[in-house]
C-alpha cells in the first residue's frame, strides 16, 4: 500500500475513533481517493445514539477531507 493511502487509512482511523460508536469490526480500504467502509458498525454501550446520523456525519466529514474523492459504505448496523 502506498503511503499516502496509509496516511488516509489512518486519518480515517482517527475520524471513527473520535465517535461514540465502536469500529472495532470495521475494516478501511483505501485507492485511488475512495475510502471504502465494510463491516459492522455498533454503538458504544452507555450511549444513547443513532448509528445513521453518526455514519452520515462521518461520511460528510470524511468527504471534505483533502484527498478523499468518495467514500464507500458498506457498513451493517448491530
Amino acid at each position: 500500500m502506498a503511503s499516502d493511502q496509509k496516511q488516509m487509512q489512518l486519518m480515517v482511523r482517527r475520524e471513527l475513533a473520535r465517535r461514540p460508536i465502536d469500529c472495532s469490526l470495521v475494516d478501511i480500504y483505501v485507492s485511488h481517493g475512495v475510502v471504502y467502509l465494510r463491516g459492522t458498525l455498533r454503538g458504544i454501550r452507555g450511549h444513547d445514539i443513532d448509528l445513521q446520523q453518526e455514519l452520515t456525519t462521518l461520511m460528510t466529514i470524511l468527504k471534505q477531507r483533502q484527498g478523499i474523492r468518495e467514500v464507500i459504505n458498506e457498513l451493517l448496523f448491530r
